[in-house]
């Protein structure tokens, strides 16, 4: 078999077999297969597409090219969330300990921030203490104990997709719905859960620009982790607003436990409730209102609130933090942004709000970039509320004050405002199952 003819075949529009498939995929991994000739597949899949067989084959292929977690011995009790990236986004926080003290199993790895949107990774360890590194057994020990734990990716998970990304980020190949449905599926497979519900953002914050794209998008990945074995839904979720108040690390630890203590609700609350009762029906295989009602009560109930204060200790962060949230560190700046005029905020740029937090230092540009925990914004006003000129907008937290001019300038420049009133925006657009 050569590399050469499966290129020419995808070139002509032809499906390529299971076999040609797994051979472009380990051989690239194993670097018997060339960049170039990887980046001409994948040009040529970006062309012509693939099949649902092909992507599924593709998906599974790139999921076993390295390590895997093995989590059967939590049988259907295992799930995993998947976000596909937004702003003020701190779902995992709220969730993990609300599915957990329904008695599921979330034995999940996460990412960190780069760009625009921010990771879990990054927020858990703005608590005191919390680690993010351990060893498998610890891993297995902390689920099998407590029904939750959250870690940094570790070892050599799916490195055929590091691989492929880096090329694809480089040759204009990045927007193929295959492409981006292995990548992100190929991470979810490898990460070994049962059930798995997708949070895919849609809107100026997320990768999906539009209702449509973002559909194909979720019905493929829902598709395709069926394909190979696993329980699926997806929700399809507005970034054309951030999410919650909260944008950047610390500050987005706190909202969570106000959620948590029952202090806080809205558009997060109402979010979190829905991907946790979605994950809780498919392990359970039990009804949307069913699970919707235990998932409520474990959050009405404080026992979520335990739950996380319980998973908290037990990866080493300081229990005294999640009771007392006033011991976070301090950022040595805060500004008030006023509102120029007066009227309904019409849109947000939610991807601009994001970079703002960049620059006051809650994000980093590359992934050597050292964070700021406790660099932010909070917000005063979103889509839909109406403003009077010289009323705050939002609070820049920063230990730079030499950006919080620019910081103000960007924030008001992601703002639209309008004469008339503005409905508030929808935050779930759709559920797929």
């Amino acid at each position: 078999m050569r590399m050469y003819d499966i290129i020419y075949k995808k070139r002509k529009g032809c499906e390529l077999s299971d076999d040609e498939i797994r051979f472009a995929v380990n051989g690239f991994t194993d670097g018997t297969i060339p960049d170039y000739q990887m980046s001409a597949l994948a040009m040529a899949i970006c062309f012509n597409s693939m099949t649902d067989r092909e992507t599924a084959t593709l998906t599974s292929a790139m999921a076993k090219s390295g390590d895997t977690v093995d989590l059967s011995e939590f049988g259907e009790l295992s799930v995993d969330k998947h976000s596909t990236g937004g702003v003020g986004d701190k779902t995992t926080l709220i969730v993990a300990p609300i599915v957990a003290a329904c008695g599921a199993k979330v034995a999940k790895m996460s990412g960190r921030g780069l760009g625009h949107t921010g990771g879990t990774v990054d927020k858990l360890e703005s608590i005191k203490g919390y680690k993010t590194e351990t060893t498998v057994e610890d891993f297995f020990k902390q689920t099998r104990d407590i029904g939750v734990s959250v870690i940094g990716q570790t070892g050599n998970m799916t490195p055929a997709d590091k691989k492929l990304y880096a090329l694809r980020d480089v040759t204009a190949t990045v927007d193929s719905i295959p492409l981006i449905v292995s990548s992100i599926m190929s991470k979810k497979l490898a990460a070994g859960a049962k059930s798995i519900v997708l949070d895919v953002k849609v809107g100026s914050g997320a990768f999906m620009p539009d209702l449509e794209s973002a559909t194909v998008l979720a019905e493929k990945m829902v598709e395709i982790g069926k394909h190979c074995g696993r329980n699926m839904a997806a929700l399809i979720t507005n970034m054309d607003v951030p999410l919650g108040c909260a944008v950047g690390n610390s500050l987005e630890v706190i909202e969570a436990i106000s959620v948590l203590k029952g202090e806080t609700v809205g558009d997060l609350k109402e979010i979190c409730l829905a991907l946790s009762a979605n994950m809780v029906a498919l392990c359970y295989k039990i009804s949307y209102e069913e699970a919707y009602a235990k998932a409520l009560h474990a959050l009405e109930s404080g026992l979520a609130y335990n739950k996380f204060k319980e998973w908290i200790a037990y990866q080493g962060g300081d229990e005294s933090w999640i009771d007392d949230t006033s011991l976070f560190p301090k950022a040595g700046f805060i500004y008030e942004v006023k509102a120029k005029e007066s009227g309904w905020i019409k849109a947000m740029n939610t991807a601009t709000i994001g970079n703002v937090s960049s620059l006051l230092g809650a994000g980093r540009v590359t992934k050597t970039d050292v964070i700021d925990f406790s660099a932010g914004i909070e917000l005063n006003k979103k889509t839909g509320d109406f403003v009077n000129a010289g009323e705050t907008l939002c609070t820049l937290y920063t230990n730079k004050e030499e950006v919080i001019s620019n910081a103000e300038q960007l924030y008001l420049s992601s703002l639209t405002f309008s004469n008339m009133a503005v409905p508030k925006p929808d935050l779930i657009y759709k559920t797929i199952i």
